[in-house]
């Protein structure tokens, strides 16, 4: 991890970490499509592309 880092930013990222890692797997499944998606909406609009916001 970076030194510079706010250590509460650090235990934060632990904490959701354990959090994915305690769900059943086919919920980790959903969490991880819905980040895909995410990332493909972002992908989207940096390419000047406008995504819909209805979900």
């Amino acid at each position: 991890m970076d030194s510079t880092a706010d250590p509460s930013n650090e235990a934060q990222g632990l904490r959701l970490v354990r959090a994915f890692l305690s769900l059943p797997p086919e919920k980790r499944a959903r969490v991880i499509a819905f980040v895909e998606d995410l990332v493909r909406a972002q992908a989207r609009t940096d390419d000047g592309h406008e995504v819909s916001r209805d979900r």
